[in-house]
């Protein structure tokens, strides 16, 4: 448990209208269900509250923003400071002709959703990415062939200063599962663009796309989705497969079956499980290929006192089954 600064912020920021509430658990809100708690966690009730919230939170205040959790692991010891995780102010969907403005709290399907109801051709592809559009645009979310930089017009964000911002798909740098834009900006809402479409069409390729997932992904289980990005050239799942990392285990947490790029909790691991057995992954295809993975999902917190972090939980890990045998 953290110290409970939920007083002190409340009297920096007298005119806050969001919620503070103080060692709230994080394995609540991420998909993996693993992770400690937030020191302090602070849904804004609207952008404008966000952006008084930067402005005016104390400078030793560490902050730190979370979406719907379905790419993100939350190590043990949990986050110090305040993570912010946008709600119910960040959930508005406008359309306009062929153009479709979303809150970045939005569930990626929903947006999906909305635009094939409005016969907006190019966004069925948001039906296949477990996430939030957020999340969407800080990593150029992407799947079946279509990345968030195909569709984007313009996107609002809050630096930490609690100035906004409009940025353009220019300003955006967007590259594979990479945004340009400084990692403490947060968004706030997204302006997409696509063509005219038959609604019944448009659904029945969301039908498709559901599809693959379900028969190709372990959707059903408490995973992050996609653990390594694809390196040029190759794809991650053949690397770990090729490694012989298909099914492997560290404590509560495996290596899926049915598609080794991702990684599952079925028997109540920890943060550190999950975390140990991806940079073991890591170390495998290195050593069996050459080739570095790296982390698509997003690692935040602190480990319990004395434990490591990164690539040292792999060479622990090793070194200890080097003196079992």
């Amino acid at each position: 448990m953290f110290p409970d600064i939920t007083g002190e912020l409340i009297a920096a920021m007298p005119d806050l209208r969001g919620r503070l509430s103080a060692n709230t658990s994080l394995a609540d809100v991420t998909w993996f269900r693993v992770g400690g708690p937030a020191q302090v966690l602070f849904t804004p009730a609207d952008e404008a509250d966000l952006a008084y919230f930067l402005k005016h939170r104390p400078g030793d205040v560490a902050v730190q923003v979370v979406g719907l959790g379905s790419n993100l692991l939350v190590r043990d010891g949990g986050v110090p400071g305040v993570v912010i995780r946008l709600g119910r102010g960040f959930g508005e969907i406008k359309v306009d002709g062929q153009r479709l403005r979303a809150g970045t709290a939005l569930p990626d399907v929903k947006v999906s959703r909305a635009a094939a109801e409005a016969g907006i051709r190019g966004l069925a592809f948001y039906r296949g990415i477990p996430g939030s559009i957020g999340g969407a645009l800080r990593m150029n979310a992407g799947a079946h062939g279509r990345e968030t930089k195909d569709c984007l017009v313009s996107a609002r964000a809050v630096d930490p200063q609690g100035n906004i911002h409009v940025l353009s798909l220019a300003d955006m740098g967007f590259t594979y599962r990479h945004c340009g834009i400084q990692k403490d900006w947060i968004f706030t809402e997204a302006t997409f663009e696509g063509e005219r479409g038959d609604p019944a069409e448009i659904l029945k390729e969301m039908d498709e796309v559901a599809d693959y997932r379900e028969k190709n992904q372990p959707i059903k289980e408490r995973t992050g989705g996609s653990t390594f990005k694809n390196p040029d050239g190759h794809s991650a799942w053949k690397l770990v497969d090729q490694a012989g990392c298909r099914g492997m285990r560290v404590g509560g947490a495996k290596v899926s079956e049915m598609h080794c790029n991702f990684l599952i909790n079925d028997k109540q691991a920890t943060g550190e499980d999950v975390e140990t057995l991806g940079e073991t992954v890591r170390a495998r295809v290195l050593a069996q290929s050459g080739i570095t993975l790296n982390w698509e999902i997003i690692r935040i917190g602190v480990p319990k006192p004395g434990r490591p972090t990164g690539e040292a939980l792999a060479a622990e890990r090793a070194a200890i089954h080097a003196n079992q045998n």
